[in-house]
């Protein structure tokens, strides 16, 4: 590339409703100025094939299947894991709680790493890190699948769940990078159906694996399908604009030897300064953020709940009612295809967010607009808990409690899809550190909930643990309602979200 080539041009997006949102792209670092000359500033050429947004629809669609399929391999390992404890229970002779254990042990390595590989993939490229991580993560599928005591298979799982949310993580930040407003909505909705519906899909697959094959096959099978998704990475090249834009920078100084070729991308932080502020900033709004501490921990209620799912369906279903783990595991078809359903109805959804009046000063509709599918997803949720809650018991048809799933499946994929997008459309250029804030306080309270279900369940019983978590749930709905009413309020009493608005006003 020499300095003769066609002038680089600006690249602008539209947000998944059609309206334009320049806050959802990556933060500028620099403008133009004497020090950084507008004529020297490398932008995106027209009709560049490097610019992802301009790819082909079909290598798009290939690439977010691909980020989908890696985050579904994550959460799957998940929850794959529980149908092989009571074959863990009889090889290492250890309780339920402990083989429990090494779900706690796989959040909460999920929960660090989610700090970590989020800056880090915003300063060297999504691509190498995805490829790292998963590399690594697959490695370490090995000391659980070969492993000769529980202890092994604990610390094997800490680190797998460490380096795998890198791509649990920073994949919806791929789709966003390929995808404009005429497909962001149709690309985040198939992407959401994998890693969604992943932590469903372990107990089904599981259970017949466990049955017919051994509990060690159950890491085997997410070694397997996780190497052919790490061999369909390597074909996908970088999606962040930042990175491609510094390198092809560098690269023209470098053949022109001349340094003052820039982009607005250039930021002057090195890592460790990126990845202080990347592993502080999460926290502090999470503990000084109303919308923070009260989204986060909504979600992370919800989240534990579903948890508590792998838990109780084995208790109601292979306990109680005596079926074998490979059909026990069939009984999570209803929450798979509750969550199939809200996926499916995302143009239904959009067109109730988009109904909703828009801002005078910003021409888009508020965050509080995705508060009310939250609502709705709420009160699914609660219906669905308490629906199982009270026909979870043999004398009852297991059709009965198995169609309790959809509401509850259903509603759960409403509040992480809609609640996170109130986040993101709140907090703009702040919205990695809140997002992984979020996923932090989440995996912590999915981690710890399943270790406390066997003695909830234990001494309350099917019916009243169940109808305990129901009545908590039902007690949330009021959370996304305070929001949909007074959300704007609290916004603007946001320190963040002021901070925000003055630099958007300033850069304008």
């Amino acid at each position: 590339m020499s300095v003769q080539e066609p002038e680089l041009t600006r690249s602008y997006t539209a947000d998944a409703e059609g309206t334009t949102a320049p806050r959802l792209e990556p933060t500028l670092s620099k403008l133009p100025s004497l020090r950084h000359l507008p004529d020297y500033e490398v932008f995106w050429q027209p009709e560049d094939p490097k610019n992802p947004r301009l790819w082909p629809l079909w290598y798009k669609g290939v690439s977010v299947v691909t980020m989908s399929l890696g985050a579904t391999v994550v959460s799957l390992f998940s929850t794959l894991y529980t149908s092989g404890i009571p074959g863990l229970e009889e090889e290492f002779h250890i309780s339920k709680i402990v083989g429990l254990f090494g779900v706690f042990t796989y959040l909460l390595g999920m929960a660090i790493g989610t700090i970590v590989f989020a800056p880090l993939s915003e300063m060297v490229g999504r691509r190498p890190v995805y490829l790292v991580s998963m590399t690594v993560f697959l490695l370490l599928i090995l000391p659980s699948a070969l492993a000769r005591n529980i202890e092994a298979i604990l610390i094997g799982r800490f680190f797998g769940g460490l380096f795998g949310s890198a791509i649990m993580g920073n994949s919806p930040a791929s789709v966003n990078d390929l995808v404009s407003d005429k497909h962001r909505a149709l690309a985040f909705g198939i992407w959401s159906i994998g890693p969604t519906n992943g932590p469903v899909y372990g107990p089904i697959i599981g259970g017949f694996l466990f049955e017919y094959l051994g509990w060690r096959w159950t890491n085997w099978i997410v070694l397997i399908v996780g190497g052919a998704v790490l061999v369909l990475m390597c074909f996908i090249p970088e999606t962040y604009a930042p990175v491609i834009l510094r390198k092809r920078a560098a690269r023209i100084r470098k053949e022109t030897s001349d340094p003052k070729w820039w982009t607005r991308y250039d930021g002057d932080e090195d890592l460790s300064k990126r990845l202080k502020t990347g592993l502080s900033r999460p926290f502090v709004m999470l503990l000084t953020e109303p919308i923070c501490i009260f989204w986060d921990s909504y979600v992370a209620i919800v989240y534990g709940g579903l948890y508590l799912c792998f838990v109780a369906y084995p208790i109601a279903f292979q306990t109680e009612r005596g079926w074998f783990p490979g059909i026990g595991g069939l009984s999570f078809i209803g929450i798979g295809s509750g969550v199939l359903i809200t996926i499916a109805c995302e143009p239904l959804f959009r067109m109730v967010i988009n109904s909703h009046r828009k801002d005078p000063a910003s021409g888009v509709v508020p965050p509080e607009a995705m508060a009310s599918v939250v609502i709705l997803g709420a009160t699914l949720l609660a219906i669905g808990q308490l629906w199982f809650a009270w026909t979870c018991t043999p004398n009852i048809h297991w059709i009965v409690p198995i169609l309790a799933g959809v509401p509850f499946g259903a509603g759960t994929a409403c509040v992480f899809i809609y609640a996170s997008n109130y986040i993101a459309r709140a907090y703009g250029i702040y919205t990695a550190s809140a997002l992984a804030g979020n996923m932090f306080f989440r995996s912590i309270l999915g981690a710890c909930l399943p270790l406390a279900g066997p003695a909830m369940y234990a001494t309350l019983g099917l019916n009243w643990a169940s109808t305990f978590l129901g009545l908590v749930e039902t007690a949330c709905i009021s959370i996304p309602v305070v929001f949909y009413f007074y959300g704007h309020r609290i916004r603007k009493a946001s320190p963040i979200i002021q901070e925000m608005e003055r630099m958007q006003a300033a850069g304008a």
